[in-house]
């Protein structure tokens, strides 16, 4: 087997995971939707490496996951049928009841709604939601009790960022697991891993497929931790990724380094050219000095993402007339497609705002549409 682990980010995404076809000889890998799989007569179910049933493993799921293990690092990965799915597996496969796990209040709202409205009340796990930018908030939440926790940065649907290495200390501390959801960061711009973390969660429905057409999730690290994972939530709980899926996503990761790269430029000249308009009130993006955990962001990013926040001076009905009059991007959830995506969105404390995926446009046609949309709006 190849040993990637000294070559450059492009090569790996390209390469790891992947040969010719055994019997074919086909370059790319083959869709391969069955099933089930044949056994020798002597076969006993025990763990041998053998594909037995596609709930369990199938061969382009592991393809997939020898990619993202080779791209992410860490000691294994499982991929699950949702990002939800690969949150959620952690979140039920490593924490008992009786147990405490503190995670960031700025989270994807199925994730804020398995911590508050399932896992205290339904199995007996006590949460706390705080605000992980500080990371003296997640010191001070820490019990007897605290088994876990949990850090999504940069944060939905606010771009807050939390600083990965110094929770990773308090964690360690504390004898604690430490997951970070790293959606956001399109797996390039920062190392969870690298900075202490014990797994990484991604959901590959966004960036990492980056084309809107597959559902995916992942969690690598620490091989004991997804192990677990994989048993509980793909095996047992039966959320398993597609093989179509699998490799619709395998695909969209041979260019995710060059796809990154654009959404990068482009969301942050997209910003600056949102923080100098007459007819907006406030920009988020972590690249910009003015966001507030912007020296966090240069210290553990490669790149601030596709992500961005802003609103509109004046009345708030002027926030429905800009979706109304935006020709370029589409009014739409989810994040990290090619295509520029935009939606209202709110914050926990009930203020809203733009929430914007920027995508692979020219940025010039991106700011002539916005600053058309926009144009209506009388400056204060």
């Amino acid at each position: 087997m190849t040993d990637f682990s000294t070559m450059g980010f492009n090569t790996r995404s390209i390469h790891a995971g992947i040969a010719p076809d055994a019997n074919s000889r086909a370059v790319k890998p083959p869709l391969i939707m069955s099933n089930n799989y044949a056994m020798p007569p002597e076969f006993e179910i025990v763990e041998n490496g053998l594909y037995i049933y596609a709930r369990e493993q199938s061969p382009n799921q592991r393809w997939l996951e020898e990619r993202l293990l080779a791209l992410e690092g860490g000691e294994a990965c499982v991929v699950t049928a949702s990002g939800v799915a690969a949150v959620s597996g952690a979140l039920f496969s490593l924490v008992k009841t009786g147990e405490h796990i503190i995670s960031s209040d700025i989270a994807y709202i199925s994730t804020r709604n398995v911590l508050l409205n399932f896992l205290p009340s339904h199995f007996g796990i006590q949460t706390s939601l705080v605000d992980t930018s500080d990371p003296e908030n997640v010191r001070r939440a820490l019990t007897p009790q605290t088994r876990l926790i949990h850090v999504e940065t940069p944060g939905n649907p606010t771009t807050r960022v939390s600083d990965i290495a110094a929770i990773a200390r308090i964690a360690r501390e504390a004898g604690a697991i430490l997951t970070v959801d790293s959606t956001w960061s399109g797996l390039t711009t920062q190392r969870p891993l690298d900075l202490g973390a014990d797994l990484v969660i991604h959901s590959l429905t966004k960036y990492i497929h980056g084309h809107g057409d597959a559902l995916g999730g992942a969690v690598i690290g620490n091989h004991e931790y997804v192990e677990k994972i994989r048993r509980f939530m793909v095996i047992d709980m039966g959320a398993c990724i597609s093989p179509f899926n699998a490799w619709q996503i395998m695909r969209g990761t041979t260019t995710l380094a060059l796809r990154m790269e654009r959404h990068n430029e482009n969301a942050l000249a997209i910003a600056q050219f949102l923080e100098k308009h007459r007819a907006v009130k406030w920009v988020r993006y972590p690249g910009l000095a003015s966001h507030s955990e912007h020296a966090i962001a240069a210290k553990q990013m490669r790149g601030f993402g596709g992500m961005l926040n802003f609103d509109v001076k004046g009345d708030p009905a002027n926030r429905l007339e800009v979706l109304r009059r935006l020709r370029l991007f589409t009014h739409a959830t989810c994040l990290g497609h090619e295509e520029s995506l935009i939606m209202v969105y709110h914050d926990y404390h009930g203020q809203e705002f733009f929430r914007v995926s920027i995508g692979l446009e020219d940025a010039a046609d991106l700011m002539r549409d916005l600053d058309n949309a926009m144009s209506f709006i009388e400056e204060e």
